[in-house]
């Protein structure tokens, strides 16, 4: 895998692998392009302000958009295991199933039930477990809750007061992992342990993680961290090891991250436009797999590889693996889905 290597000038050349696609969102909202969902066929991604879903093939294809209601804000994204396409309305307070032309088959009310009436969590990030219930971070009310299809919904308090949490991953100790924006905090819920609800801090303090995935075969958890401009790595009884990135610009910050089917750990770097600072591109970072045993916190030796970007002042939101290799991701501001080809064919 062979590409241009930072420091790159404006004039220099975009990465080979990636190509851009445009969701041609529908009305007048825009930069709100947020999250991924991939099956073998297609790849949706979310409008939120647009309140809407695109639906593409793996070519890049735009084959079309679905309509949520107006107002709901359509953000997290999950193929379930049947390979159905459920979507957190953020701003209603529900989470909803579509069948293949669109249309909702199942809503799921998550409001919260209270004194003072119901209250919308807003949920944010969504997940499945092992056991098909649907997990859901409560952005707006610091709770993590869970859906069970046809029957209730529970949600569970947080200790930490405004966390704001962002996203969740089924961990490979059937726990559910996920990350605290202002918390600064790494969450991991236990169905079924009497420490239900444990908090591990980030050593870099105010560090914004974001993403969290699995590895691809150890028992733990990876995730990024938006201001600390780290990547962590979290196992199973909450021991963090955090790894500095070599990021150029003091500007830069960090959107998530993936495995290639090479086990390589791919992240999103971009230039946070609301500090002065350099323009500089924005790009993908390739960090080779040997970051999965290392335990060198400034990667010494760890061979590291950067694909810039078409576009730039992008805020790189999320990226995924698809079932063929290749990597897909999106542009917040920019609205734009993109592609990395790394698989033949």
């Amino acid at each position: 895998m062979s590409d241009e290597t930072l420091p790159v000038a404006a004039e220099s050349p975009c990465s080979s692998l990636i190509t851009e696609f445009d969701p041609y969102w529908q009305g007048p909202n825009t930069s709100s392009t947020h999250e991924l969902a991939i099956t073998k066929d297609f790849v949706f991604v979310s409008g939120q302000l647009m309140d809407q879903v695109a639906k593409f093939d793996h070519a890049g294809q735009l084959l079309g958009h679905f309509n949520m209601p107006a107002g709901s804000g359509p953000h997290g994204l999950l193929i379930d295991q049947e390979d159905q396409l459920w979507v957190s309305l953020e701003f209603d307070g529900r989470i909803v199933r579509l069948n293949d032309n669109g249309d909702i088959t199942d809503s799921i009310d998550v409001t919260i039930n209270s004194a003072g009436g119901r209250i919308n969590p807003a949920p944010h990030g969504i997940c499945q477990h092992p056991d098909g219930n649907i997990w859901f971070t409560g952005k707006r009310t610091s709770t993590i809750g869970y859906a069970v299809p046809g029957q209730y919904t529970e949600h569970i308090q947080l200790n930490t007061l405004a966390a704001l949490p962002i996203f969740l991953s089924p961990g490979p100790d059937g726990c559910i992992w996920g990350t605290e924006l202002l918390g600064s905090a790494i969450l991991r819920i236990s169905p079924n342990r009497a420490d239900r609800v444990r908090e591990f801090k980030t050593p870099t303090p105010n560090s914004r993680p974001i993403g969290i995935i699995p590895d691809p075969l150890l028992p733990c958890m990876w995730f990024s961290e938006e201001a600390g401009r780290k990547i962590g790595r979290i196992n199973m009884e909450g021991r963090i090891q955090e790894f500095t990135l070599p990021l150029l610009q003091p500007n830069y910050i960090l959107g998530s991250l993936t495995f290639d089917r090479e086990m390589n750990l791919w992240v999103q770097v971009y230039v946070d436009t609301s500090v002065p600072g350099l323009p500089g591109p924005d790009y993908l970072l390739c960090i080779d797999k040997a970051i999965r045993t290392s335990h060198d916190p400034y990667l010494f030796g760890v061979p590291l590889t950067t694909h810039r970007l078409p576009s730039s002042r992008t805020m790189l939101h999320r990226i995924k693996t698809d079932p063929a290799g290749n990597l897909w991701f999106t542009e917040m501001m920019t609205d734009k889905l993109g592609k990395v080809t790394l698989a033949p064919g």
